[in-house]
């Protein structure tokens, strides 16, 4: 029976998510339902016995809540690591997503408001700066041969110069101008 809960990736498909998992779109947080039997039957001859212990531990409690080293928020299901963020948007939407951009930069701030489906070009025009960013604005740097300030900005992964300035407000203005032109999120170049 598990078999068909199953997408053709070997992932869970929502509805057997929504059987498992509750989701609290205002927090983010995900929790464990109580199980029933038949998530054991097919393989168990103990399978109520089984059943009545994994929920005696796990139900009521918060999933998918370990931190790893990237900042994701990640849980195991069904001996698969998966990031919250994902199971979540599979839990609301119904559909498992390509790429998911937390928009205000929080990899675990996995409220349904702060999550959205996008394409990988997308993902990448909501970056926070780069530490290595001495102007404080990505995309306009210094050039000490010209003594000028550039500007450049990524259109399908590459650079496109958008000219050399006297003045930072000038390349600032410039690649500002860029980030509107080519659909990058307001939120992009964040600290």
């Amino acid at each position: 029976m598990l078999e068909y809960m199953f997408d053709d990736e070997g992932r869970p498909t929502p509805e057997l998510l929504r059987e498992l998992l509750d989701y609290d779109p205002a927090t983010g947080q995900i929790r464990w339902r109580e199980r029933g039997v038949h998530l054991y039957a097919e393989h168990n001859q103990n399978a109520e016995q089984v059943c009545k212990s994994w929920n005696t531990r796990f139900a009521g409690k918060v999933a998918f809540n370990i931190v790893r080293d990237d900042g994701y928020l990640v849980g195991t299901l069904f001996a698969k690591k998966y990031r919250a963020h994902r199971i979540i948007y599979a839990l609301h939407y119904g559909e498992w997503p390509l790429f998911i951009d937390h928009i205000n930069g929080d990899k675990s701030d996995n409220r349904i408001g702060n999550l959205r489906s996008v394409t990988l070009e997308q993902n990448s025009r909501n970056c926070k700066r780069s530490a290595l960013n001495t102007s404080g604005v990505c995309g306009v740097s210094w050039c000490k041969m010209q003594n000028s300030w550039r500007a450049y900005i990524r259109v399908n992964g590459k650079r496109k110069y958008l000219g050399r300035f006297v003045r930072i407000d000038d390349a600032i203005a410039a690649r500002k101008a860029a980030d509107r032109k080519y659909g990058y999120h307001k939120n992009h170049g964040r600290d």
